[in-house]
């Protein structure tokens, strides 16, 4: 059941969600091939930087707390990974970074000469002292981002990735909206969040915050997904707990076109994008369902 996403086709709606599984071609690759209809890279910055110390990641009862930090080898320093993901022969979407418009203009200008499928802004990283959050909480920095990322890319399709910690995020994609965005992507990890060692009495990750994913946040996720709907045109690629086929079912009838999955790669593997995939089709098969286009959007008539 191929899908028309802003102009591209894709082989179906499952997406990767950034920062994952990186940026490499290989793995990439794999990722398609195993099922995924379209993959996100790793966020790309203006400059290298490192990330936080170990521990960066945690398992929890409920999901998966992490602190990574954002670490990227700068734009200007990824030319091996161009040189191969130019030869590709499935949809990515670039998404990027930064601590400032500028920063983001910068960014974006030299990863759309890279000619990416689509272009998603991260305005929305909660594990972080300043780079994008600050964007993500406010209408009209969201739209001031966009609107100047939007200039600079040219004709490439535009995401802007949101944060749950967005007061009212239905007017955030509003703004977005309005600025140029051509979709949006929602949501990111929620938090930031903490896990205490009772033992040592201290926080369990070095940066002693991070952003929470995995089946915790799902009802949040899909609250959010449900608002953004209800005050936008664009379509929504819906992300936040998703391991199953029923939860991707759930975020559909929220009022997503798209359905991504980061945390769920560690749960069930990297071919879960293909199990969801089928797990979709047979619960429309029983409900007798034969487009996901009847689907979306089920829960708001």
């Amino acid at each position: 059941m191929k899908i028309k996403f802003l102009g591209k086709e894709l082989k179906n709606p499952m997406v990767l969600a950034s920062g994952v599984l990186g940026n490499g071609f290989e793995i990439l690759q794999e990722v398609h091939s195993k099922g995924c209809g379209l993959v996100t890279m790793k966020s790309i910055g203006p400059k290298p930087k490192d990330g936080h110390n170990n521990p960066t990641v945690i398992e929890w009862e409920h999901g998966i707390i992490n602190a990574v930090g954002l670490p990227t080898p700068g734009y200007k320093d990824m030319d091996s990974e161009w040189e191969r993901l130019l030869k590709r022969d499935f949809p990515i979407i670039a998404s990027i970074y930064g601590a400032s418009v500028e920063e983001f203009v910068e960014v974006g200008k030299f990863v759309s000469s890279k000619n990416p499928d689509f272009i998603e802004i991260n305005i929305s990283c909660p594990n972080t002292k300043n780079e994008g959050m600050v964007f993500g909480v406010s209408a009209d920095s969201s739209k001031e981002v966009v609107r100047a990322v939007k200039k600079v890319i040219g004709d490439i399709p535009l995401i802007a990735k949101l944060t749950p910690q967005a007061a009212n995020i239905g007017e955030i994609a509003k703004s977005c909206e309005s600025a140029g965005a051509d979709a949006i992507c929602a949501i990111n990890t929620l938090g930031p969040g903490m896990i205490i060692d009772i033992e040592s009495g201290k926080p369990v990750l070095e940066f002693k915050k991070g952003g929470v994913s995995g089946p915790a946040i799902k009802p949040i996720a899909v609250r959010c997904v449900y608002d953004i709907y209800e005050n936008i045109k664009i379509p929504i690629i819906g992300m936040g707990g998703i391991t199953t086929g029923e939860d991707a079912i759930e975020m559909m009838m929220a009022g997503a076109t798209l359905i991504g999955m980061g945390s769920a790669v560690s749960y069930r593997g990297i071919d879960v994008f293909e199990k969801v995939w089928k797990e979709v089709q047979d619960w429309m098969k029983k409900h007798g369902y034969k487009d996901c286009k009847e689907i979306i959007g089920l829960a708001h008539k």
